[in-house]
């Protein structure tokens, strides 16, 4: 069985990352939208809290050991700052939890501790295709063994800090099989967009598109590769609990609104379509942060199928932060159309959930 109370550690983590996202994050966050920039001071401070360095064992250069259900603890709370602020934070996890998870023995002790030893750097992670039927099992990015090395061919977007990373992990289809393979800063055949992507929110994000043309590579797990499932399923846990902290700030921001604003002599939240909206939205938050804990928990305890709920926990997420996200809109009314208003923003970002994946992994 499971527990639904977190232990002393969890706890610390917890509070620690909920001060920095509504003391720095959540203040920042408008601003760092509208000039389409994350602070810098603001990533290191985020990256001092040791998130990424808790879940690295001491023997690359962390203090922990990995776990699902604490990084899905931590990342509700530091998403619900700050969805595009949270990514930032945490981009380098999707170069280092890919090692940890797949990589050799010589990989991880390569990459992992000039990784979490030191200050934030841009090492990131390639995933999603320009392909309205992506597949993350199906990729159009091609991998071919040549000796030692393997030949990347391919088209990569929403890559995350690609402009200035130190390398990448770029996910490909070798013989029907979905791999990872490190590619290193300055590679011969890579090339990375000048023009960030342009998406309908996370514009603090700095996203690009990669090209491959016939770049070597270094597969992830040696000559025998690796199991790419643990990834995706890590990959859709962390997306299912950012949309939690999406939907949880929509919703807080709905309700005290709706405590506050009189219509009519009375506060709208006594109204019935309105308090049947805020309750709609309440039970649909729990049940997915109970889907997504669960999820977490079977992965760190390698359940049979906890792929199969790491899959429902991030399409039920991303259902569930969009009508939230869209309702604390209808809550504001007219106001909440504004840009300047807070849920205007969390309705955008709320939307990616639906067609972004692998910009975030526990």
């Amino acid at each position: 069985m499971y527990s639904f109370e977190p232990n002393e550690e969890q706890q610390m983590l917890i509070d620690a990352v909920g001060k920095y996202a509504a003391n720095d994050l959540r203040p920042a966050a408008h601003d760092a939208e509208e000039e389409r920039e994350m602070p810098k001071k603001l990533i290191s401070k985020g990256w001092e809290l040791g998130f990424l360095q808790a879940s690295t064992p001491e023997a690359y250069g962390g203090f922990g050991e990995r776990s699902a259900v604490t990084g899905v603890l931590a990342l509700e709370e530091m998403a619900y700052g700050d969805l595009a602020g949270a990514l930032s934070v945490l981009t380098p996890s999707l170069f280092a939890t890919p090692v940890l998870l797949g990589g050799t023995e010589e990989q991880k002790q390569e990459y992992l501790p000039k990784i979490v030893g030191g200050d934030w750097a841009p090492y990131t992670g390639a995933l999603m295709e320009m392909s309205f039927d992506f597949d993350p099992n199906a990729l159009k990015t091609t991998a071919q063994a040549d000796g030692e090395k393997y030949v990347l061919n391919g088209e990569k977007v929403f890559v995350p800090y690609a402009k200035d990373a130190e390398a990448m992990i770029v996910y490909a289809n070798l013989n029907g099989v979905t791999q990872g393979f490190i590619v290193t800063k300055g590679s011969e055949g890579l090339s990375v967009s000048e023009e960030r992507d342009k998406l309908m929110g996370l514009n603090a994000l700095p996203m690009y598109r990669v090209k491959l043309e016939n770049v070597t590579a270094e597969r992830l797990g040696g000559a025998s590769g690796h199991d790419f499932e643990p990834i995706l399923s890590a990959m859709r846990v962390a997306s299912a609990a950012a949309a939690m902290g999406v939907a949880r700030s929509s919703f807080e921001y709905a309700r005290d609104y709706a405590k506050e604003r009189e219509a009519f002599g009375v506060k709208i939240a006594q109204k019935q379509a309105i308090a049947f909206m805020l309750a709609e939205m309440a039970t649909e938050m729990e049940g997915i942060r109970l889907l997504t804990w669960e999820a977490a928990w079977k992965l760190d305890n390698n359940k049979e199928d906890s792929c199969i709920e790491a899959y429902l926990a991030q399409n039920g997420a991303a259902d569930m932060a969009m009508m939230v996200t869209d309702r604390g809109v209808q809550i504001y009314g007219g106001h909440g159309y504004i840009r300047e208003n807070p849920v205007e923003l969390l309705m955008r970002n709320g939307r990616g959930f639906a067609a972004l994946l692998g910009l975030v992994i526990l």
